[in-house]
């Protein structure tokens, strides 16, 4: 048996994605968005309203990076959420995160946040306010870092976003090698 629930805007899971740029005074704005994920090998898509100080910040700059909220910094990453870069003009610091200056686009690392992208914008659309951007690097903080070199999500306490239960969900357990598992069955 099923119980139907209508159309929702429900997928597990949800990254929790913390989206940071620089307004024209190079001042770190920063906030939590919900609804994005990969577009294309090298883009993203995240729906961003306009109204957001940050997504001013993105249409004017045109870089931004895009950081995965942590088990360690739910805090700080709920809070730049449920606070208005529009009202609260000193947000970032008041989350207690610390700026780094990507190397690669005209915007904010978070310190505290071990991985992020770096993205340039590509595109903006006012009605749906779905924005596009090129993946232009993707950096991690070595102590999140395997013993190969890439990034293990064990260390780095990635969380994700219920939407049906306003909850955040700790990341991170392996539970099958991808492309391989499947072979069992063929």
């Amino acid at each position: 048996m099923r119980k139907n629930f209508g159309s929702k805007s429900w997928m597990y899971p949800l990254p929790v994605l913390i989206v940071a740029a620089y307004d024209s005074e190079g001042r770190p704005n920063v906030m939590n968005a919900a609804w994005g994920g990969i577009f294309t090998d090298n883009t993203i898509g995240i729906c961003l309203s306009e109204g957001h100080k940050t997504t001013q910040n993105i249409l004017a700059s045109h870089a931004f990076t895009v950081s995965f909220a942590t088990a360690g910094c739910l805090t700080a990453c709920d809070y730049v959420g449920i606070v208005s870069g529009n009202k609260e003009p000193d947000k970032f610091a008041k989350a207690g995160f610390h700026a780094l200056k990507s190397e690669f686009v005209n915007a904010p690392l978070i310190e505290e946040l071990p991985v992020a992208l770096e993205c340039e914008l590509l595109s903006y659309d006012h009605e749906s306010c779905y924005m596009t951007a090129r993946i232009v690097n993707v950096s991690a903080s070595e102590e999140v870092l395997g013993d190969d070199g890439r990034i293990d999500p064990s260390k780095a306490g990635f969380v994700a976003f219920d939407p049906v239960n306003s909850a955040y969900l700790a990341l991170g357990a392996k539970v099958g090698t991808a492309f391989s598992d499947g072979k069992a069955l063929k």
